[in-house]
């Protein structure tokens, strides 16, 4: 959960755009964390995940002081590379505010392409997409 701060709102009130990529970062921290990986254990390890693509779909705008809650779930997996899915939503209606996609390659020390660690693979179990994106 995270309570829209005014510092993140444009001038109309709304979020301001980008602030929901810095949420879906967030989530999918999260989401490796709570699942025991965390980004600086798998960058400790020498693998490093890269952004690639985004892709956003705005709804409905966030507004200063609501409460939001972002869900990140992965879409799919290879060796080499993970998307994952993202609903933004108003906690205290679930309205759907937001979704959005990214996909991250794993690089290794040397900032080459690399494979994914069996061991990282193996947390990252894909799961069929809880809304439409």
């Amino acid at each position: 959960m995270h309570r829209v701060n005014y510092s993140e709102t444009d001038q109309m009130g709304f979020v301001y755009h980008a602030n929901y990529l810095i949420w879906m970062d967030m989530a999918r921290t999260e989401h490796l964390r709570e699942r025991g990986m965390s980004y600086r254990d798998m960058e400790q390890q020498g693998t490093y995940l890269t952004v690639t693509d985004v892709h956003v779909r705005y709804r409905q705008p966030a507004r200063y002081d609501d409460m939001i809650r972002v869900r990140c779930w992965v879409r799919d997996l290879a060796s080499r590379r993970v998307i994952f899915g993202y609903a933004i939503e108003r906690a205290e209606t679930n309205e759907l505010l937001a979704t959005g996609e990214t996909s991250l390659i794993a690089l290794n020390p040397q900032q080459t392409l690399s494979r994914i660690p069996e061991h990282v693979c193996e947390l990252l179990e894909p799961t069929a997409d809880p809304v439409r994106l």
